[in-house]
């Protein structure tokens, strides 16, 4: 096509609201354009080099046997009651009335749907195992987008879903797929680590995440801070990595107990400069209530200096 044919409309300048170089650059080459908070229009140029990624993606994925399938993006309320997760979601869920008054939401991910289909089509184990995997929009109510097209409220996603006779061949079949997510960023040409990660409300016995690691501080949009050995290749999200205990020998003698008055101190913080004594001599409490059963009450008690990992309590 001549160039004069072309739709290429490119800037001198980024709009002031671009927060990373890359959706800078996207902008000032003309490949999107943003219609509102999270939401962004696909250009030409921009399009084709995301249909290229596509196609990165497509032939691995038919390498290992996926096979690919377009699901629905708006979905009935009935199948995420089933799994629990249409209160367990949260307000990222976007969720919507028909004109019957009738409850769905905009897909912000697929199991509900596409394990509803299969439970349906396949009849017995010998038609096992079996992946599909979909290129389609997903939909989530970020408190605040940010970093261009990387966290929006619309995004382009290709998720993947598997089913098995069991949990062994289940495993076996993980690890086809991750070797293949290592093909792919080997062929998009990208510098990655692989960590381990919670699983979160996606749910699953384990999970991993490929992170592109800057060797700099500049100009960094990460959201994750990962753990890593360089000696025994350990590597994991922050949420989920495993640490030791600090088996620090404690000289002090045990004390008599005393009360003490605090007044108006309501956080570790705040006693720590009133007795001017350092945070870890003092332990802090924190008292959960489960969302379900509002009766269940949990009560954690931490070093004053240390934070609850939520996601391994």
């Amino acid at each position: 096509m001549k160039l004069s044919n072309f739709y290429l409309p490119t800037l001198r300048e980024a709009p002031s609201e671009c927060d990373t170089v890359s959706s800078k650059l996207m902008f000032r080459a003309g490949m999107v354009r943003k219609l509102a908070s999270g939401i962004y229009e696909w250009l030409p140029l921009g399009l084709r080099v995301l249909k290229k990624i596509e196609q990165i993606i497509r032939e691995e994925m038919n390498n290992i046997g996926g096979l690919e399938v377009w699901l629905p993006h708006l979905l009935p309320r009935g199948i995420w009651e089933e799994t629990g997760r249409w209160s367990l979601y949260g307000k990222e869920l976007f969720r919507l009335k028909d004109r019957k008054n009738a409850d769905f939401c905009l897909s912000p991910t697929a199991e509900e749907v596409i394990t509803d289909l299969v439970r349906n089509e396949l009849k017995s184990y010998k038609q096992l195992p079996k992946m599909f995997y979909q290129f389609g929009t997903k939909f989530r109510d970020e408190i605040r987008p940010r970093f261009g097209v990387i966290r929006a409220r619309e995004f382009y996603m290709k998720d993947a879903y598997s089913f098995h006779k069991d949990e062994k061949d289940a495993e076996e079949y993980y690890k086809k797929v991750y070797d293949a997510y290592c093909k792919i960023f080997k062929r998009c040409g990208l510098k990655f680590t692989v960590v381990e990660a919670a699983t979160g409300a996606i749910g699953g016995k384990f999970s991993h995440e490929f992170m592109v690691v800057k060797e700099d501080d500049k100009n960094f949009i990460g959201e994750e801070t990962i753990v890593f050995c360089r000696q025994c290749g350990y590597s994991a999200n922050v949420e989920k990595a495993e640490c030791i205990s600090l088996d620090e020998d404690n000289a002090e003698a045990e004390k008599e107990l005393e009360e003490v008055y605090t007044p108006q101190m309501r956080t570790v913080e705040e006693v720590s400069s009133f007795l001017n004594q350092p945070k870890e001599k003092f332990i802090k409490t924190l008292v959960y209530i489960n969302e379900e059963n509002k009766e269940e009450i949990y009560v954690v008690l931490v070093r004053g200096d240390f934070e609850i990992n939520e996601t391994k309590l």
